[in-house]
């Protein structure tokens, strides 16, 4: 189809360590705080305590808590939910809305995040040279990454949304990152994603919801599954079954790659944004 594929793999090679930003690399990712810690090896939520999405406002409303700020579980019409609190100190809104951005046109950069599952990374369209606000070089774009979600790659794309397409609220200082999450091989839509990011004294906190097996369908980038067809084996139909042990996976591997960026995003951000 006249595009050139790469190839996944896990950690950085010699021509990644070339990249001046390569100093922000870690081997490993740091551990969740311990909010997310306690939850994963806690019990799953009861199914009549999960909201639905059709409440996401409300759960992510500008200013106070929700009955449930850690956790997953599955209601029971088979949504699955994620909760995650993440404190970050010295952090801003604006540093998350440049990182996400600027992350996606290259792996190196995805690697930063999630050293030990991120693998593969690229945009339908690159507009991170262009002169536009941050906000604009991903809200209605996708991100095709290749990532390890517990034990199973998980090859996804990510359409980003304008958070008041969802009914969001984001007031001046705050910023929702909101994500139609799908296969990027089949023209399935998986769910939602949504990282509200506030400030608070020292920095900001920032609030994941995931809701999952919410089902539609995307005209699939042919160019894109063809290379993640050509990167590991095309997709198992049970992917697009999504279950609690996933969800489970999911929270913990969220705690940890906010809580690792957001150790050293602010020198990342003053040095590249």
């Amino acid at each position: 189809m006249g595009k050139k594929c790469t190839v996944r793999y896990q950690g950085y090679r010699a021509e990644d360590l070339a990249q001046p930003y390569a100093k922000y690399f870690r081997p490993h990712t740091d551990p969740p705080q311990q909010g997310v810690a306690d939850a994963v090896v806690g019990p799953a939520l009861p199914a009549a305590s999960i909201p639905p999405f059709e409440s996401i406002a409300t759960d992510l409303r500008a200013s106070g808590y929700s009955p449930i700020e850690f956790g997953y579980g599955q209601r029971s019409d088979g949504v699955l939910f994620i909760a995650a609190l993440t404190s970050m100190p010295r952090n801003t809104a604006a540093m998350w809305d440049w990182w996400f951005g600027w992350h996606s046109t290259e792996s190196a950069r995805y690697k930063l995040w999630h050293p030990d599952a991120h693998e593969y990374a690229a945009l339908k369209v690159d507009k991170t040279a262009a002169a536009i606000p941050d906000r604009a070089k991903y809200v209605g774009n996708t991100s095709f990454v290749d990532e390890l979600i517990g034990p199973k790659m998980q090859q996804l794309a990510i359409d980003f949304r304008d958070p008041r397409s969802i009914g969001l609220t984001v007031p001046d200082g705050h910023t929702t990152i909101v994500g139609r999450v799908g296969s990027s091989i089949a023209p399935v839509d998986l769910g939602w994603l949504a990282h509200q990011v506030r400030p608070v004294s020292g920095g900001v906190e920032m609030r994941s919801r995931f809701h999952l097996n919410i089902r539609g369908l995307h005209v699939p980038d042919l160019g894109q599954a063809a290379c993640a067809i050509g990167r590991g084996a095309s997709v198992d139909p049970g992917d697009l079954f999504l279950g609690l042990d996933l969800a489970r996976d999911l929270l913990l591997h969220c705690g940890q790659e906010m809580n690792h960026l957001s150790r050293f995003l602010p020198e990342l951000y003053r040095e590249y944004s």
